[in-house]
């Protein structure tokens, strides 16, 4: 009888950019839209801020993610620079390091150190990198991925709300926007939990609640200073 599991780790970089994207295009349109809406604003001064927001907040979601993952590659570059020379100047030591690691995770003194001289002869900087750093070349960040992930399910996102938002008259853009929008982040949210291997339920009402709020905040500064102004 067969035995066969599949691993959700691999998603984790693309799933995070995505979701995070198309949960801010959603969000921050949505919230934008019901905020300008709130003020009394006109039709079409609220699809023009929708727009605004779409364009600037892709943007932001990409050079955001292509900045944060590309510190990210470039710390874990600089720590694998500073193990090639540890390795260069003390081999040995370096190898006593690693058999010690494997100590502590359950192998006797002289099998640890076995094991640790036969991935040393064989790929020396690519155990120390994996074992006593914790970097995996199959979970390595990609900037440009995330960038491009991020900022595509931003506009996808966004473009949800600013679909209901052309469609409906500018009296019901505030109860059907809300409404279609909190739709969507379930929908996300429970979709992101189940590619993740997650429970679907939470995950639908972690992001509804969170979008929620931002709605009914944007919602009433609008109207204040749609009030006031």
């Amino acid at each position: 009888m067969s035995h066969y599991k599949t691993h959700r780790s691999h998603r984790l970089g693309w799933l995070r950019a995505a979701v995070l994207g198309a949960n801010d295009g959603i969000v921050s349109t949505a919230s934008l839209i019901i905020g300008v809406a709130a003020a009394s604003a006109s039709h079409h001064s609220i699809i023009l801020a929708g727009v605004a927001g779409l364009v600037a907040g892709a943007m932001s979601m990409a050079a955001g993610e292509y900045v944060s993952v590309s510190s990210q590659l470039d710390t874990e570059n600089a720590d694998i620079k500073i193990e090639k020379k540890s390795l260069e100047s003390d081999f040995e030591y370096e190898k006593k390091e690693l058999a010690n690691i494997y100590q502590t995770r359950g192998l006797e003194p002289d099998l640890a150190m076995q094991v640790a001289e036969k991935l040393m002869d064989y790929d020396a900087l690519g155990a120390h990198v994996r074992d006593e750093l914790g970097f995996s070349k199959r979970r390595s960040a990609n900037p440009v991925q995330a960038a491009v992930f991020s900022a595509g399910a931003f506009v996808i996102g966004a473009a949800m709300p600013m679909l209901v938002t052309w469609l409906v008259s500018e009296t019901q853009i505030i109860p059907f926007v809300a409404g279609a929008s909190l739709l969507f982040l379930g929908t996300l949210g429970a979709l992101a939990a189940y590619v993740g291997g997650a429970s679907v339920i939470i995950g639908a009402l972690r992001v509804t609640f969170w979008g929620a709020l931002a709605m009914a905040l944007t919602a009433i500064v609008g109207r204040v200073f749609g009030v006031v102004v």
